[in-house]
C-alpha cells in the first residue's frame, strides 16, 4: 500500500507554530515517498470549537506552502473529513465493539464515579482509574444483568461505551523515532470511546478515521505518545492492522526547560502562531509569523531543522531539498529549542536571495516611491532580517538629523574633521554627474590633495550627512540625497557642531 499521512488538527483556536512543524513532517515525509497527505479535521469535543479556526488552520498551510492531497478543502473519496460528520459511522463501529465483547456500557452517575475515586484514595492505591478491577464494583453491562441493561437502555437512562481494556496484556510497537515501546495494560484504564452525548471520543474517532482513510503512518506530537498503547489496543480488538507510529520531540521554550507556549512569545517577543489570530470572544490580537515579515519558505526551513537534520551541515534548504533529503529516522528524540534569532536568521538569508526589484515592490507598498525603494533596497538589503526594517533603519533619507550622535561627535568632529568639511563641499560642488562612484573619487581625491587622510574624517562625514557613526554605504547615501541636500547638511552640522 502507498504511503498516506494525515494531518489532523482541532480547530479549538489558532494553530500553533508545533502543529505547523507536524504537518511539514507528514507532507515531507508523504512528497518523499511518492505518498499522499490528508487534512482532517477533528471536532468531536464540539464544547471547545472556536469560530474561524478551521478557516485559519487551511490558510494557515496554504502561506507555508504545505499542499494538502485529500481531505478538508480538497475532497476525495473516503470522505467526509470532519469527525462532527461522521457521527453515525462512529455508532457503527463502536456497536461492533460492544458485540463482540471488547467494550461495554457504563451507566454510573458522577457521583458514584466520585465516590470510587474516593475509597480508592483513601485505601491509598496507586492506579486511581476505571479499570479491569474497578469496572466489577461498578454499573456496567458487565456486571449487571442483561435484562436490567436492556430496562436501562430501553429506558434511555445516560450512558458511556467504555474500551475493556483486558487485564494481563504487554502492548508492544516499534516507534519510527524512539524505537521500541512497552506497555502492560494494567496500567491503562477503560477509556471512554461513546460519550452520553453520542459523540465519539479523540481515541475512538481518530482509530476509526485513520483505519478507514487508509492511513499507514501517523506522525504526531510526542503528546500523542501515552495514548499509543491505547490506540494499538483499539486497533487489536477491531481486528486491524495498525499504522506505524512516529512521535515528534516537542518544540522547546527559548531557554529549553519547557514546552514553547503562547505566553513564551509574549515575553519573548516573537510569535508563536504562523498568521496573526484575533480571538472572537476576548479581541485580543497574537501575532504571527507572516505578519511579522517572515517569507513562508524561510518558516519551513527553520521549522524543519527544529527536531531533524538532513545528515550533514546543510541549513538552508528550498522545499525540494527538504523532501529530497527528508528521513523520517533523522528525527531526534529530545525536544528541540524554539530559537528565534535561528529564525530570524534564516529569514535574512532568504530576502538576500530574492532579486531587488522584488524586495522595492514589496518595500513600496510602505514607500510609495518607486525609485526610491529600489535605492533603500541597495542600501539595506545586507543589513535587515525583514524588509519592514528597511524604512526604519534610514529615517535620515527622509528627513535630515535632528541631532548629531553625541558620542561620535565627541570622539570624531575634531579639528581635523573641521578643516576636512569645507574640501568636501568643494569636492562635491564640482561633480557633474552625482553618482556614488563619482562622489567618492571626488572627495578622497581632494582630501588626499589636500594632505588629509579620508579614512580619518569619513566618521565625521557620515555624522554630518545622517547623525549616526555607523549605517549603509555612505556614498550610495548621498547620491540618493543628491548634491544640494547633501551639501545642506554638511553645512548645518558645521554651523550646530562647531
Amino acid at each position: 500500500m502507498s504511503v498516506r499521512v494525515r494531518f489532523a488538527p482541532s480547530p479549538t483556536g489558532p494553530l500553533h507554530i508545533g502543529g505547523v512543524r507536524t504537518a511539514l513532517y507528514n507532507y515531507l515525509f508523504a512528497r518523499k515517498m511518492g505518498g499522499k497527505m490528508l487534512l482532517r479535521i477533528e471536532d468531536t469535543d464540539q464544547t471547545r470549537l472556536v469560530p474561524g479556526a478551521q478557516d485559519y488552520i487551511l490558510e494557515a498551510l496554504q502561506w507555508i506552502g504545505i499542499s494538502i492531497d485529500e481531505g478538508v478543502g480538497s475532497g476525495g473519496e473516503l470522505g467526509p473529513y470532519v469527525q462532527s460528520e461522521r457521527k453515525d459511522i462512529y455508532a457503527r463501529y463502536a456497536q461492533e465493539l460492544l458485540d463482540k465483547g471488547q467494550a461495554y456500557y457504563a451507566f454510573d452517575t458522577p457521583e458514584e464515579l466520585d465516590q470510587m475515586r474516593k475509597e480508592l484514595e483513601e485505601a491509598k492505591v496507586d492506579n486511581i482509574s476505571y479499570n479491569a478491577f474497578t469496572r466489577m464494583k461498578m454499573k456496567n453491562s458487565i456486571t449487571l444483568p442483561a435484562g436490567e441493561v436492556k430496562a436501562k437502555l430501553e429506558a434511555g437512562e445516560p450512558y458511556v461505551i467504555r474500551l475493556k481494556v483486558p487485564l494481563k496484556d504487554e502492548i508492544r510497537f516499534k516507534d519510527l523515532v524512539r524505537g521500541w515501546v512497552s506497555v502492560h495494560s494494567s496500567t491503562i484504564d477503560d477509556k471512554i470511546l461513546m460519550k452520553s452525548d453520542g459523540m465519539p471520543t479523540y481515541h475512538l474517532a481518530n482509530i476509526v478515521d485513520d483505519h478507514l482513510m487508509e492511513i499507514t503512518h501517523v506522525i504526531r506530537g510526542e503528546e500523542w505518545l501515552p495514548s499509543a498503547p491505547l490506540h494499538i489496543l483499539l486497533y487489536k480488538a477491531f481486528g486491524w492492522q495498525a499504522p506505524e507510529f512516529a512521535h515528534l520531540p516537542l518544540l522547546l521554550k527559548p531557554e529549553g526547560n519547557g514546552k514553547l507556549s503562547k505566553r513564551d512569545g509574549v515575553l519573548g517577543d516573537f510569535p508563536v502562531f504562523p498568521l496573526e489570530w484575533k480571538d472572537p470572544v476576548s479581541g485580543d490580537i497574537s501575532r504571527g509569523f507572516r505578519e511579522d515579515g517572515y517569507y513562508p519558505e524561510a518558516v519551513m526551513n527553520f521549522l524543519a531543522l527544529l527536531g531533524w537534520n538532513p545528515g550533514n551541515d546543510q541549513e538552508l534548504m528550498s522545499r525540494e531539498e527538504l523532501i529530497e533529503l527528508f528521513d523520517i529516522h533523522n528525527i531526534q528524540k529530545a525536544g528541540a529549542r524554539f530559537d528565534v534569532n535561528k529564525a530570524k536568521w534564516f529569514n535574512q538569508q532568504y530576502l538576500r536571495k530574492k532579486e531587488n526589484d522584488v524586495l522595492a515592490a514589496e518595500l513600496d507598498k510602505e514607500i510609495g516611491n518607486p525609485a526610491l525603494s529600489a535605492r533603500i533596497v541597495e542600501l539595506m538589503k545586507d543589513r535587515v532580517d525583514f524588509v519592514r526594517e528597511m524604512k526604519a533603519g534610514v529615517p535620515f533619507v527622509f528627513e535630515a538629523p535632528a541631532e548629531y550622535d553625541k558620542e561620535v561627535a565627541a570622539k570624531k568632529w575634531d579639528d581635523l574633521a573641521r578643516n576636512a568639511m569645507p574640501v568636501i563641499t568643494a569636492a562635491l560642488a564640482e561633480v557633474t554627474d552625482f553618482a556614488s562612484q563619482h562622489i567618492h573619487d571626488a572627495i578622497f581625491g581632494q582630501l588626499e590633495a589636500a594632505g588629509i587622510k579620508p579614512g580619518k574624517v569619513m566618521q565625521a562625514l557620515r555624522l554630518a550627512v545622517t547623525g549616526e557613526g555607523k549605517g549603509p554605504d555612505l556614498m550610495l547615501i548621498m547620491e540618493i540625497l543628491g548634491k544640494e541636500e547633501t551639501v545642506r547638511r554638511i553645512g548645518r552640522a558645521t554651523e550646530v557642531l562647531g
